[in-house]
């Protein structure tokens, strides 16, 4: 698929997923709009292929109005008056916690008495405007954590790999058996221009189809670094599991195979 010349226009081009979005389809020949969370010209202009990557992560819980606003309240604005030939809105895996399937149509497990909940709550309501709002070509794809080779960005991996490599000792407050599905910024960016541009369905996961439990990320990056890894949390503490992240639409429809974590992580230790 070449995309030489194809209009996009990145919205969120000043967060880690949107600039590595502008980079990748600035190097595939597409002509790219870069536009940063606080601008609004994206309501003045056609859009062509808009990916929506604005959004709150680790300071959700600190910033409720803005997490809603970004998630919810600004998306519907753009659904309202926006020119575009698609639109993909980037959603989260985390939806999936405390449920018993990753499968795009599983139900969800959310409920507004957990504070933590604001995200997915915000999430799913983006999601729900995707299948609602009557235009067409409005897809929304959940993506696992995304990692980078060069540790751009700032998440739960790539300051533990940084910490872990230039530490003696660490001791972490998380639970060992937490286990998330890890997918390469490479993966996503692929992913996410065939979604656009020729996606059939209107939600995707974005993900490498397998979790890895910190124990076995703790344990990997022992034996790369020499780091001491322990954690102040017992195995047998209570936890919210996640289920599997189902990787068919990504495999089969998309024709993808994304990388492994555990794979890639001894480069991305060097």
């Amino acid at each position: 698929m070449t995309l030489a010349g194809q209009l996009f226009s990145v919205l969120g081009a000043d967060g880690t997923v949107g600039r590595a979005l502008c980079r990748y389809l600035t190097a595939q020949g597409a002509r790219v709009q870069a536009f940063g969370r606080k601008d609004d010209g994206y309501l003045s202009r056609p859009l062509g292929h808009a990916l929506y990557a604005i959004g709150l992560t680790a300071d959700y819980a600190a910033r409720p109005f803005d997490t809603v606003e970004a998630h919810t309240s600004l998306f519907a604005r753009l659904l309202q008056g926006a020119a575009f030939d698609s639109m993909t809105y980037l959603s989260s895996t985390r939806l999936y916690d405390g449920g018993t399937s990753g499968r795009e149509d599983a139900p969800l497990a959310l409920s507004p008495q957990n504070p933590r909940h604001l995200y997915d709550l915000s999430k799913a309501l983006g999601e729900s405007l995707c299948l609602t709002a009557g235009r067409v070509n409005v897809r929304a794809a959940r993506l696992a954590v995304v990692y980078d080779g060069d540790l751009e960005g700032e998440n739960f991996l790539h300051d533990l790999i940084r910490r872990a490599g230039s530490a003696a000792r660490l001791q972490l407050d998380s639970h060992p058996r937490v286990a998330r599905d890890y997918v390469h910024m490479d993966d996503v960016c692929a992913a996410l221009t065939v979604i656009a541009t020729r996606g059939r369905h209107q939600i995707y996961n974005v993900a490498s189809g397998v979790n890895v439990a910190n124990a076995e990320l703790f344990a990997a990056l022992e034996k790369l670094t020499g780091c001491e890894i322990s954690t102040t949390t017992k195995p047998d503490a209570p936890y919210v599991a996640s289920p599997v992240v189902d990787v068919t639409a990504m495999t089969e429809e998309l024709g993808m195979r994304p990388r492994q974590l555990m794979t890639a992580l001894p480069g991305m230790i060097r």
